[in-house]
C-alpha cells in the first residue's frame, strides 16, 4: 500500500496522504514522494491545478516524530525541504482539502497554498515551541502578514490548537465547509480553475507570489535557527519524552 496516492485526471494532480492508521504522520519517504509528484508536472503544459488531501479522520498529524528524531541532524534535509520547495515554487494553483487535525507542517504547508477548504471539525496547531523548536518554512513571515502579529504570536508562542473558525477569521482559509460537502467544494473550484486561460492563470499566480525572495530569505533564517534548536536540551528532552511516552521534565525547558 502506497503511503502517498497520486492521481492525474482532468488536468489536475491529486496527492492523497494515505497513512490513516498513523493519523497521516509524514515520514521522509512520504515527503519525497509528494515532492516528486509536484515536480513531475513542472512545465508539462497540461496540469492546471494540484489538490492535497488526507485519507482517514484527519489531514495530517505532521512529522512522524520517530522518523524525525532518527535523523535530527538533518531532519528537514533533503526530503522535507524538497517537498516544501516544490510546493512553494509550484506554478499552478494548489488547493488543500482539510479535515480533522492539521498539525505542525500540516498547517505550515497551508500558508503556501492558493485555496484552502476546511471541514468544520478541523483543528490547527503549530506546536514547535512545545518541542523546543522554532517556526519553519517562512511561517514566521507569512502568518503575521495573513493574521497579524498578535494572532501569529498567540499561535506560534503558545503552540495551542485553534479552530477552523479562527483560521477563517484570520485569513488562512478560503471557506469552511461541512465535511460531507468538502470534496464537492474542492472539485467545483478545480473545475473553474481548469477552465481559465493557462497563460493568465499561471501569470496571476506568479504575480501573487511576488514576495518569493523575501519568503525564501526568511525560510533560510528559520532553518538555521531550527537546526541550532535541535541540539538544545529542550528539544532533546521533548523528543525523548515523546518517544518514551513520559512527561517532559520542566527543568530542561528553562
Amino acid at each position: 500500500m502506497s503511503l502517498i496516492l497520486v492521481e492525474r485526471a482532468q488536468q489536475t494532480l491529486t496527492i492523497t496522504i494515505n497513512r490513516a492508521d498513523k493519523k497521516n504522520a509524514l515520514t521522509r519517504e512520504m515527503y519525497q514522494l509528494m515532492a516528486d509528484a509536484i515536480l513531475s508536472i513542472k512545465n508539462d503544459g497540461v496540469t492546471k491545478a494540484v489538490v492535497i488531501k488526507g485519507n482517514g479522520d484527519c489531514f495530517t498529524a505532521g512529522n512522524d516524530i520517530s522518523d524525525f528524531a532518527a535523523k535530527k541532524e538533518g531532519a528537514q534535509v533533503p526530503e522535507t525541504a524538497a517537498f516544501m520547495r516544490s510546493l512553494m515554487t509550484c506554478a499552478v494553483p494548489v488547493i488543500a482539502q482539510v479535515h480533522g487535525l492539521a498539525v505542525g507542517i500540516g498547517t505550515t504547508l497551508l500558508l503556501h497554498c492558493d485555496f484552502v477548504y476546511a471541514a468544520r471539525d478541523s483543528k490547527f496547531v503549530l506546536p514547535f515551541i512545545n518541542l523546543g523548536l522554532v517556526p519553519e518554512y517562512a511561517s514566521s513571515y507569512l502568518l503575521p502578514k495573513m493574521a497579524g502579529h498578535i494572532k501569529a504570536a498567540q499561535w506560534l508562542m503558545l503552540g495551542e490548537p485553534f479552530s477552523a473558525n479562527d483560521a477563517y477569521q484570520f485569513g488562512l482559509l478560503t471557506e469552511i465547509v461541512d465535511e460531507q460537502n468538502i470534496a464537492h467544494a474542492v472539485a467545483s473550484t478545480v473545475e473553474k480553475l481548469v477552465s481559465k486561460p493557462s497563460f493568465a492563470l499561471l501569470q496571476t499566480k506568479a504575480l501573487l507570489k511576488g514576495e518569493a525572495e523575501d519568503v525564501t530569505q526568511q525560510m533560510n533564517a528559520e532553518f538555521d535557527i531550527f537546526l541550532e534548536a535541535l541540539t538544545m536540551p529542550a528539544a532533546q528532552e521533548a523528543f525523548d519524552a515523546f518517544l518514551k511516552k513520559r512527561p517532559i521534565n520542566p527543568e530542561k525547558f528553562k
